[in-house]
């Protein structure tokens, strides 16, 4: 099977993030295996997803990891002019969820082990596929968890997420947070006899404004990125009943998307310390007022150095110099963080179609994917 080949049968497991990843993980294991690869596969406490980690060459050295997500976004209440899990081409490109963000790359990955097993490798390539990176980058925890302990840390680490095959030293890190807000119920005719937690929400939102353009003003940039500085963001609000009800309660999401020398626990404290103050001005009257200011989950920035050696490394392999930034997170601040693993981005496609309706990929970036990793096989086997 070709790279295409290969993408057309990922491309057919709905590997949204709500389903389970497992059918596509068998399918993975059949080719490393028939590749002669070593594989341990890690399941959630559910045992409905799963982790897979394969290693084809020695086993006593470090090695190249080449690292994708098996997850992809929903197509909930999006129209797509063909099935998004049947891949479509069309004029060069090709349809289907995921084929941007990140099939494409996961099955050129499995077309190199396919073309590894005509061949004796000097320096081991590794396999990373991970579940529920799209809700973020939950499900390689696990993973980390078992390279830790491995005898050898990997030597590089490239995240296939969608570049259009430039390479990539960097992303923001990323914080969710929820807020939870309790004020007291009343009537609206007698409004001041209740303490509206809507007020108190806007309240804390105009803080989360005032620290955006603060940021913007003062804080440092990062012009390697669209937008060069640390984001805050409310996502998702709600709260109340009805319009002649004081609301008692309200409830809203925000994130922060932080550079590397921005730390998110910073920005949550003064947060918290405003939140304190509007409790404070109230807990007499209403003894029961709360705002509860919570970490859902996040993950760390990327900041590889441009002049790191898996930064060189991956330019030789596409001839390409450009060196820039992704605006978007993915799991290589976790795996630069946890296993001082230098990492980089390279992979095909443009996140400009991923999380789409019509997703596609250019069969062009497909090529070019392979023809990377056709360079990586060559190094791999006289070493690194």
């Amino acid at each position: 099977m070709n790279s295409i080949q290969i993408l057309n049968k990922l491309i057919s497991f709905d590997t949204v993030s709500s389903n389970s990843n497992l059918e596509l993980l068998s399918f993975c294991e059949k080719i490393l295996k028939d590749a002669g690869a070593k594989i341990t596969l890690i399941k959630n406490k559910e045992g409905t997803k799963g982790n897979l980690f394969a290693t084809i060459g020695p086993s006593d050295k470090p090695g190249i990891i080449l690292s994708g997500h098996t997850d992809v976004v929903s197509v909930k209440e999006q129209t797509w002019a063909t099935n998004p899990f049947k891949l479509t081409e069309k004029n060069n490109k090709l349809y289907g969820r995921g084929t941007a963000d990140m099939k494409s790359f996961i099955a050129c990955a499995l077309h190199t082990a396919i073309k590894s097993s005509s061949m004796t490798l000097t320096t081991p390539l590794h396999f990373s596929f991970s579940y529920d990176e799209e809700i973020g980058c939950v499900g390689v925890r696990s993973l980390i968890e078992m390279l830790k302990k491995a005898p050898f840390n990997p030597l590089f680490c490239i995240i296939g997420e969608p570049t259009s095959m430039k390479v990539a030293a960097g992303h923001k890190g990323k914080v969710n947070a929820s807020v939870k807000i309790k004020g007291k119920e009343a009537h609206s005719a007698l409004a001041p006899n209740g303490l509206n937690s809507i007020y108190l929400a806007t309240n804390l939102i105009n803080e989360i404004q005032n620290i955006q353009s603060n940021i913007i003003h003062s804080s440092e940039h990062d012009e390697d990125y669209e937008v060069p500085y640390t984001t805050l963001q409310v996502g998702k609000i709600e709260g109340g009943v009805a319009v002649n009800i004081v609301p008692s309660s309200s409830h809203f999401l925000f994130e922060i998307r932080n550079l590397f020398d921005d730390d998110p626990e910073l920005i949550l404290q003064k947060l918290k310390n405003k939140a304190n103050d509007l409790v404070k001005l109230y807990i007499k009257k209403f003894p029961d007022t709360q705002i509860e200011i919570k970490t859902i989950n996040q993950y760390p920035s990327l900041n590889t150095s441009k002049d790191a050696g898996v930064i060189n490394f991956v330019k030789s392999l596409t001839g390409n110099n450009n060196i820039g930034k992704v605006s978007f997170g993915t799991e290589g601040g976790i795996f630069s963080k946890e296993l001082n693993l230098e990492t980089a981005i390279c992979g095909p496609g443009s996140m400009e179609q991923g999380h789409k309706p019509d997703e596609y990929i250019e069969k062009s970036q497909v090529n070019l994917c392979d023809h990377m990793l056709d360079n990586l096989l060559e190094k791999l086997r006289f070493g690194v």
